[in-house]
């Protein structure tokens, strides 16, 4: 199989369309019908077809004329082209100088190669969220240092809801020293993981349900400030180990449709061997 063309100085969207139009093999020929073709792969009429726009606005597309296509039609012609994650997000880059907007990503299982990543950093606490904050893998270290999510039901292994419900009492947020500081970023982020999104329902309604319960994230939300995951530092006190320092660093997980892998690294030999020792009193199995 030809590797996908990337966009580059001498590839324009014509050149794609036409290339990937190449590659598809029409629908078999009616009884009767002429067999053979000059080119190979489909006509522009046949793409059109699928896609369902115009045969000239088709053409004009190849021909770089138009006008930038919307998501829409980018969208319809990734399907009639057969195009997999790879050669929408070309389409997209040569069509609107962007990539497309992120599709909702499948919840767990994650991939076991992922797992293993995960399970190979034993000290140091990870897991992977998605756009809309949910958890669907993480390690020992994070179930020993942070929630054992796999105690919680799966609507409650979402970092947002923990953050605005669990830590509405101040008692609780006595454990969280810089409390409102990581709640205004990690508000700040999901606006940014909702615009990457497109504004998936998902996202859409979980802003709205947290704005409903959240005082806090309300306020928050209302300031519009917008973050990346970057790295930085978080403190914590453990029931059991007392205070602990993290460096965390956000991942993005390539061809994952937007999934991020967060690690939290001890910062400090003092606090890698306190969660040793947390995880040395963790029943095996768990």
């Amino acid at each position: 199989m030809k590797p996908n063309p990337l966009p580059g100085p001498t590839l324009t969207l014509g050149d794609f369309l036409r290339d990937r139009r190449a590659r598809l093999q029409p629908e078999p020929a009616a009884p009767g019908a002429p067999r053979r073709r000059r080119t190979p792969g489909l006509r522009r009429e046949e793409v059109a077809t699928r896609a369902g726009v115009s045969v000239t606005w088709y053409t004009w597309l190849e021909q770089g004329r138009g006008g930038p296509p919307s998501d829409d039609v980018l969208e319809r012609l990734a399907r009639a082209l057969d195009l997999d994650a790879a050669g929408r997000e070309v389409l997209f880059l040569l069509a609107q100088q962007r990539p497309p907007p992120l599709q909702p990503a499948p919840l767990p299982p994650v991939a076991p190669v992922l797992q293993r990543v995960l399970d190979a950093l034993p000290t140091s606490p990870a897991f992977v969220k998605t756009p809309t904050w949910d958890i669907v893998a993480w390690n020992a270290a994070a179930a020993t240092v942070l929630t054992d999510y796999a105690a919680l039901p799966t609507r409650e292994r979402n970092l947002l809801r923990r953050l605005f419900t669990d830590f509405a009492d101040p008692a609780a947020r006595a454990a969280r020293p810089d409390w409102e500081t990581h709640a205004r970023f990690a508000v700040a982020t999901f606006r940014m993981d909702v615009a990457r999104t497109g504004g998936s329902p998902a996202a859409t309604a979980l802003a709205a349900e947290l704005q409903a319960t959240s005082e806090d994230f309300r306020r928050f939300w209302a300031d519009n400030e917008i973050y990346t995951h970057g790295i930085g530092l978080k403190r914590l006190r453990h029931p059991i180990a007392g205070p602990l320092t993290l460096e965390y660093s956000a991942f993005s997980v390539d061809g994952s449709n937007g999934l991020d892998m967060i690690v939290f690294t001890p910062a400090t030999p003092a606090d890698a061997r306190a969660i040793e020792a947390l995880l040395a009193r963790r029943p095996p199995s768990s």
